[in-house]
């Protein structure tokens, strides 16, 4: 199966104000790299307000899509009758233990609300009473769980969905502007962290074993789907929805002695022209990762994908620069960023 050379981002946003920014960014960075001319990088609040407002139509796109997607799998894969419940993730500031709450939702709710508004929701309410004061959780992460009724034939013991949080996929913007794949692929000593770039959209079927991981991969592979199933998750009827298309397929379902102790079939694949990951996982397997998911071990594995872009950042200042400048527009950075011959400014 060839490889696909499409951009990530592409996939996930269509938006003009998105690329027209992004376009600006890329310009910037050719005329640093190849000129030693001063360079004014001047935006205006309107614009930025523009391009936030179409990254989060982008994403709400792509998360709705989602959701229809995993409709559309979950009848094929868990049979009729499945859950549906919404799960989170929270922690208090300043203490190592993270908890889980779980919640079932309808459909309806699913497709009306955003998965962080959902998340939100859910911790909203709760106060925790730590040292005589009643202290708020903070969301780390949320997903949406699918629970089938009984085992179909395709042997599928759950299904979940997950979207990037925002940040990370700021930093895909800026890895996607430096061709950070490419740089990955190059570097020997990178190359074993290519995994800790993703897509932004992702789905999980955790399944008996590895045969019924391949089995279920070709069936998802193979059966389109009907008018009426697209009918019933308000799907238009399009040549892009009605069948799953996969250009990016990794096996890693003999990996069960590898180090990491992870296995699974890891596919790329586009439908309603959108991204998504999915991932097979024998139920076993899943077991034995969740026994690892301990803080810690979530901490080092943030630390180890922050590291690569750090390592690069001291390669490439220019990178530095960019990550830092898209923070400082997007809220996330007080300070607007400095780099040789650059002027920066926020206009009114």
């Amino acid at each position: 199966m060839g490889m696909t050379t499409a951009s990530p981002l592409a996939l996930v946003s269509k938006e003009e104000a998105l690329h027209r920014f992004l376009g600006r960014l890329a310009s910037a960075r050719a005329h640093l790299e190849s000129s030693a001319e001063p360079l004014d990088l001047r935006f205006t609040r309107a614009e930025v307000a523009n391009v936030a407002d179409a990254f989060s139509r982008s994403i709400l796109r792509g998360e709705a899509r989602l959701h229809r997607l995993c409709g559309l799998v979950g009848e094929l894969a868990l049979g009729p009758g499945y859950g549906i419940t919404s799960v989170v993730v929270g922690e208090l500031a300043g203490e190592p233990e993270r908890f889980t709450l779980s919640q079932p939702i309808s459909a309806e709710t699913l497709y009306a609300t955003t998965d962080l508004a959902l998340g939100n929701r859910m911790l909203g309410d709760i106060r925790v009473l730590r040292a005589g004061e009643w202290v708020r959780p903070s969301l780390v992460a949320n997903f949406v769980e699918y629970q089938p009724v009984a085992l179909s034939r395709w042997q599928v013991h759950k299904m979940t969905s997950r979207i990037k949080a925002e940040e990370e996929i700021w930093n895909k913007v800026v890895d996607e502007l430096f061709d950070i794949d490419a740089l990955v692929q190059r570097d020997k000593e990178l190359s074993q962290h290519s995994r800790f770039i993703k897509d932004v959209f992702g789905v999980k079927l955790v399944v008996a074993d590895a045969d019924a991981a391949r089995r279920l991969h070709d069936a998802l592979a193979s059966t389109p789907f009907s008018e009426d199933a697209l009918a019933r998750f308000s799907v238009p009827d399009l040549p892009g929805t009605r069948a799953i298309e996969f250009f990016e397929v990794k096996d890693y379902l003999e990996g069960y002695g590898k180090q990491s102790g992870w296995a699974a079939l890891k596919s790329v694949l586009t439908w309603w022209d959108a991204m998504f990951e999915l991932q097979l996982q024998p139920l076993d397997n899943y077991y034995s990762e969740r026994e690892h998911l301990t803080r810690e071990s979530h901490a080092g594995f943030k630390q180890r994908r922050e590291a690569l872009r750090d390592r690069i950042a001291r390669d490439v200042p220019l990178f530095a620069f960019m990550r830092d400048l898209v923070a400082w527009l997007f809220g996330a950075a007080t300070e607007p960023p400095s780099h040789d011959g650059v002027h920066v400014e926020l206009l009114p």
